[in-house]
């Protein structure tokens, strides 16, 4: 595994976990893109895509707002130098856990897309 991609999910997660927006989006390339079967769900029109990080801040803070239990936890990660596979669990308070693939695409030290895949 590359040793930057991994710190790159190492942050990614603690981010994510901690609800900190502004160090989750610091990850990401201002025209990044993120498609996300709960994306289709939830905001149709986007057809699970949306693009750059304003996007991103209002999706994250809507499901920070609405999921304040929500936390990830890591089941495996596999990477080379362009991408991170992240196997892990969702949990929320309430909720079946949800086991989740996502991957991460980065270039330049910064992620320019991610793709969520769950059932």
């Amino acid at each position: 595994m590359s040793a930057t991609n991994k710190e790159m999910a190492r942050l990614w997660f603690e981010a994510f976990n901690a609800h900190d927006l502004e160090a989750l989006l610091s990850l990401y390339a201002s025209d990044a893109q993120h498609f996300s079967p709960k994306l289709k769900v939830r905001q149709p029109e986007t057809n699970g895509l949306i693009i750059g990080k304003d996007a991103l801040r209002a999706w994250w803070k809507h499901a920070f707002d609405r999921l304040p239990t929500l936390n990830y936890e890591v089941v495996k990660l596999t990477a080379d130098e362009e991408q991170v596979f992240m196997e892990y669990m969702r949990h929320v308070q309430g909720e079946e856990d949800l086991r989740v693939g996502e991957v991460l695409e980065i270039r330049d030290g910064m992620i320019v897309a991610s793709r969520v895949y769950h059932g």
